[in-house]
């Protein structure tokens, strides 16, 4: 009879989107699990360095498509480790960048289980930098803020407000869904001609991004599928994007300015 290994468990960040951004440590803590529970933004290509016979869960939440609540995982992760023994919690980006990574390791240490945490590569950070655009810049900013565009009740954080009135660059997170709002938010603080940019399945290979600038940005809201998660970079280093200058022209040749 096989004996059940002893209850661990390792969150793992999975990096910014494409499977191959995971760090080393995540990759090989990764491929000594017994069973993974996984997120909605894990790239899938990740589970097939996992052994065919290793358990995979997927525990994603979707916006409208919550397959588990938080308490639901948060029991699974304990049930699996008694099960399994060592139970990866696989998540994108970064754990405890709005991961809700200490909601779980509070509840699975309560049970006397240990948690080991692996960092993973942000997208707040990696997503933006794949698509050129620098959080910060010497003489252009010197700061940049993260933030979810809103709170648990759907009102807008205090942070975007704060963060509009400065002069650091502006990572939002989670907004997608909210872009007019947000942009319009953003706009009692800053001016129309701001740059802006979505960028969505970033680091993967269909990987869009649209930028443009608080004003005109409303404008391209049919190319955006606000339907799927993204990031939005609200800031001068925005014109650092290769094509934001060349598509900037081409909507005032368009707009017959």
């Amino acid at each position: 009879m096989e004996t059940v290994r002893e209850p661990i468990v390792t969150l793992i960040g999975a990096g910014p989107g494409s499977a191959d951004l995971i760090t080393v440590r995540g990759l090989v803590a990764l491929k000594a699990a017994d069973v993974v529970l996984y997120d909605a933004l894990i790239d899938e290509d990740l589970l097939l360095q996992i052994d065919e016979s290793i358990p995979k869960i997927y525990v994603g939440k979707r916006c409208g498509k919550h397959s588990f609540t938080q308490d639901d995982i948060n029991m699974l992760i304990v049930e699996k480790a008694f099960e399994y023994g060592h139970v990866v919690r696989l998540k994108g980006g970064d754990p405890f960048v709005f991961g809700r990574a200490h909601e779980e390791i509070d509840y699975v240490e309560s049970f006397g289980i240990p948690v080991t945490v692996v960092p993973g590569v942000s997208s707040a950070i990696a997503v933006p930098s794949s698509q050129g655009i620098p959080m910060t810049r010497r003489g252009v900013s010197s700061s940049f803020w993260v933030m979810t565009a809103t709170k648990r009740d759907g009102s807008f954080s205090e942070d975007l407000k704060y963060a509009s009135q400065s002069s650091a660059t502006m990572v939002i997170l989670m907004g997608v869904r909210k872009l007019k709002e947000i942009s319009a938010e953003v706009s009692k603080y800053k001016g129309s001609l701001t740059p802006m940019a979505v960028i969505q399945n970033g680091t993967m290979r269909n990987e869009t991004c649209k930028v443009g600038t608080l004003g005109s940005i409303n404008s391209e809201i049919s190319d955006i599928d606000l339907s799927k998660p993204g990031i939005i970079v609200i800031g001068n280093v925005v014109a650092e994007h290769p094509s934001f200058f060349e598509e900037e022209v081409q909507r005032v040749l368009h707009s017959g300015m």
